[in-house]
């Protein structure tokens, strides 16, 4: 049995530029076929835009209030939601709330920064 905790979580930073805590993956407890972190992005912050070029992504929303670009489409989110984001898909996070948006991300494969792709390293605010 594998068993980590995230207060034992080390934070890096994504190559999209977010800080990371991943508590299963290829840099932490190895799981060898997928990886979850917490993402926490600050008030009035977006993530850079990016795709992973094999890995799917699930975010499952822990709290606050933000904006999730997947593609053309742009949907409000808040605690309690979930967005799966298919490979090669052009996406970010954008935090529109008043407190962090805390997101939990799994990827499969495990997250990788040679498998992530900058497009823009100004993101337009989720707009």
């Amino acid at each position: 049995m594998l068993i980590s905790h995230m207060d034992d979580a080390e934070d890096f930073v994504a190559i999209d530029g977010t800080s990371i805590r991943e508590v299963v993956g290829l840099a932490s407890l190895h799981s060898g076929r997928q990886s979850l972190s917490e993402v926490i992005v600050p008030c009035g912050i977006a993530t850079v835009e990016h795709i992973h070029r094999t890995s799917q992504e699930v975010y499952f929303v822990q709290s606050g209030r933000g904006r999730v670009r997947v593609g053309e489409e742009r949907v409000e989110v808040r605690a309690g939601n979930c967005v799966v984001i298919p490979p090669e898909s052009i996406h970010n996070l954008t935090n529109t709330g008043t407190e962090p948006l805390r997101v939990i991300c799994v990827c499969a494969p495990p997250y990788r920064d040679e498998d992530t792709v900058v497009i823009s390293h100004n993101p337009p605010n989720g707009k």
